[in-house]
């Protein structure tokens, strides 16, 4: 007879070494600092013997780290037991919109618990349950087209960027899709891991852009480019990890956004430093033809050099603001002089200046 589902503490030595043999023992192996830093809380449930038969952990509203072994016991128990603990336990802290990321073969056991598929690869799937979804998501973004009377249009591009900060090159980005289509999406990452928080970096990109009266900026929620919520935990390799996380992306965003917004083109930049977003283009480009076209437009430049938000984020940090104001529109420049004490200390606590 099992026992109750109890907490556990990962920062005990023996219970971290129980509960990482656990996983690796059904194939789970990324257990990087990264992944477990996100962790808030991990549940546990153990047979008589008292051994560990299912495990799972939540970091904001995803369920991470889900495993269960189902020897001795009836099909399913085990694996209803942990998910609706995992479930209640974020009820009980007013969360109630969730994501999973799981292998395949957990896909329809989530199903049955009321989580539905956004998108899959051969080595996992993203599925998601509660009181909202994809589909309000959807909604939210064509009302902000609406509300600048950019309906009843044939032609619709999208562009997904971090904008970390809004620079010159992200504009002539966008000023080449406002060129080519009737209206644009700018989908801007929604997530706080970078220096210029979600908030001031979806502000400066509106700000930037508006006099280009086609272009709609909206967040892109927890739907696009979210590394922290594509969790790769059960691949063996970093490139597999970046190869599944960007092929979900890329699938959830053909079928689930592209699809419904009418999006015909995405526009990337072109990507000379980063190997990441390098192999996340590579990606797109497989991946969204021909329900989406995809164009890569070559990075904008002043003089010999590529602008790149990360030259920015390095001025910031020199004190040297001067240096790029060629670089960044007037908006953005005046932000980040009236924000320049307040980013500064952002970058001495340690946030990363590197990446876009």
């Amino acid at each position: 007879m099992e026992q109750a589902v109890q907490t556990l503490n990962l920062n005990d030595p023996a219970v971290f070494k129980e509960w990482q043999e656990f996983l690796e023992s059904l194939g789970i192996s990324n257990f990087q600092a990264n992944e477990l830093q996100q962790i808030d809380t991990t549940l546990g449930m153990y047979n008589e013997r008292g051994s560990l038969v299912a495990t799972g952990s939540v970091a904001g509203n995803v369920l991470k780290y889900v495993g269960v072994c189902n020897k001795f016991s009836t099909q399913g128990s085990h694996f209803n037991s942990i998910v609706s603990a995992l479930m209640n336990l974020l009820a009980q802290r007013g969360v109630f919109h969730l994501f999973v990321f799981t292998k395949v073969k957990y896909a329809a056991s989530f199903q049955h618990v009321g989580f539905h598929e956004l998108a899959r690869t051969d080595l996992g799937v993203i599925l998601e349950t509660g009181d909202a979804g994809v589909g309000d998501y959807v909604r939210r973004v064509a009302q902000a087209a609406a509300d600048r009377h950019l309906t009843s249009v044939s032609k619709v591009g999208a562009i997904v960027m971090n904008a970390n900060p809004f620079t010159l090159g992200h504009r002539y980005l966008v000023e080449q899709a406002a060129r080519e289509n009737e209206l644009v999406y700018v989908f801007v990452v929604n997530d706080d891991v970078s220096l210029f928080t979600t908030a001031e970096r979806l502000a400066l990109v509106k700000a930037g852009t508006t006099d280009l009266t086609n272009v709609v900026v909206v967040s892109g929620d927890q739907y696009m480019v979210s590394y922290v919520t594509f969790p790769a935990y059960f691949l063996p390799t970093q490139d597999d990890a970046i190869r599944y996380q960007t092929t979900l992306d890329a699938r959830l965003f053909r079928d689930q956004i592209a699809a419904a917004l009418h999006i015909t083109t995405r526009y990337l930049g072109s990507e000379p430093f980063s190997r990441t977003t390098g192999i996340y283009n590579q990606v797109l480009q497989t991946e969204l033809p021909p329900a989406v076209t995809v164009k890569v437009i070559d990075r904008q430049t002043s003089g010999d050099n590529v602008i790149t938000a990360t030259q920015v984020r390095r001025a910031l940090a020199a004190d040297d603001l001067a240096s790029v104001c060629d670089w960044v529109p007037a908006t953005t420049y005046q932000f980040m002089q009236q924000n320049l004490t307040q980013l500064q200390a952002r970058i001495q606590e340690g946030m990363n200046i590197n990446g876009n």
